[in-house]
């Protein structure tokens, strides 16, 4: 409500003129900042899953729609983004086209409305819908080498690295967590002791996202000599170390800075290749052609 001061005037609310919430804006920032690069890139890959499967669309135009419609959603208290499609090519291989998208949307609306999620739920098992899950995985590993050239095969497989590093880390987490104990408190050296390489998977695994992309794009520049793009992908993965997005846990100032100066030491190195004479760099001498005939057998 309005107070009353001396005259005629009002004075609003302190509520609603100092935004006391915004207090907490920076506790938010620290989640919602890499949450968002999260949804970007893997908006961006999924519009590029597509395309590789015979549908393009605008990127633009994608993460704009994305967008706008996540904060619409926001402003109306949901608390979960949007998000683009992702396995599209296998919810194209059985059949599925705008009319699935439109049917899912409206039979959610209608299962909410009615509470009746929870109750499938609850009678449904989870594992009855991983199967659903791990057939897309299928499709868009797959994908993944055959859309790319062969030689990157190398690269593919670097990128999926920080993933399982991560994935492994959670089944971890969860194993200690059942067992009332952490990581921290077993203590790094024992668990080394026993074959498991904690911290490594931890650094490894921090922010899998970008740090799969990073790695997978220096893999397939150096795989095509490619080395001054080397270098400014591996520059830009120290700058994204240095602040925690890559090989980190958190948001912040040199959260990993070995991590980030090593990324310095690549992407120097990677320069220094880059101003090397083309035929330093490739040592492989031309095969001759070999004569017509030249291996066929003597006539008896």
């Amino acid at each position: 409500m309005l107070s009353r001061t001396s005259g005629s005037r009002y004075r609003f609310p302190r509520s609603i003129t100092s935004f006391p919430a915004f207090q907490y804006l920076g506790v938010i920032l620290v989640t919602a900042i890499p949450f968002g690069i999260y949804d970007l890139v893997e908006a961006m890959d999924n519009v590029e899953s597509a395309e590789a499967a015979g549908d393009s669309y605008p990127t633009t135009r994608v993460l704009t729609a994305d967008g706008v419609v996540s904060l619409i959603g926001c402003l109306m208290g949901n608390p979960f983004i949007n998000a683009v499609y992702i396995g599209h090519p296998g919810w194209k291989a059985m059949g599925g086209r705008i009319g699935y998208s439109a049917a899912t949307g409206i039979m959610v609306i209608i299962l909410s409305w009615f509470g009746v999620i929870s109750l499938m739920l609850a009678i449904i098992p989870v594992v009855a819908i991983s199967p659903i899950l791990l057939y897309i995985g299928m499709l868009i590993g797959a994908q993944a080498f055959q859309s790319t050239p062969n030689t990157h095969a190398p690269a593919i497989v670097l990128s999926l690295a920080p993933h399982l590093a991560g994935w492994c880390k959670t089944l971890m987490d969860g194993a200690l967590a059942a067992a009332g104990t952490t990581a921290a408190a077993i203590g790094m050296a024992k668990l080394a002791g026993v074959g498991v390489l904690y911290q490594g998977l931890s650094v490894l695994g921090g922010g899998s996202i970008l740090t799969g992309l990073i790695l997978g794009a220096i893999a397939a520049f150096v795989i095509d000599k490619k080395f001054i793009e080397a270098s400014a992908f591996a520059f830009a993965g120290a700058v994204l170390t240095f602040f925690g997005f890559m090989h980190g846990e958190s948001v912040g100032f040199a959260v990993t800075p070995t991590v980030a100066v090593a990324y310095v030491i690549v992407a120097a190195f990677f320069w220094v290749l880059s101003r090397a004479p083309a035929s330093a760099l490739d040592r492989s001498a031309p095969h001759e052609a070999i004569p017509e005939g030249a291996l066929a057998t003597p006539a008896e």
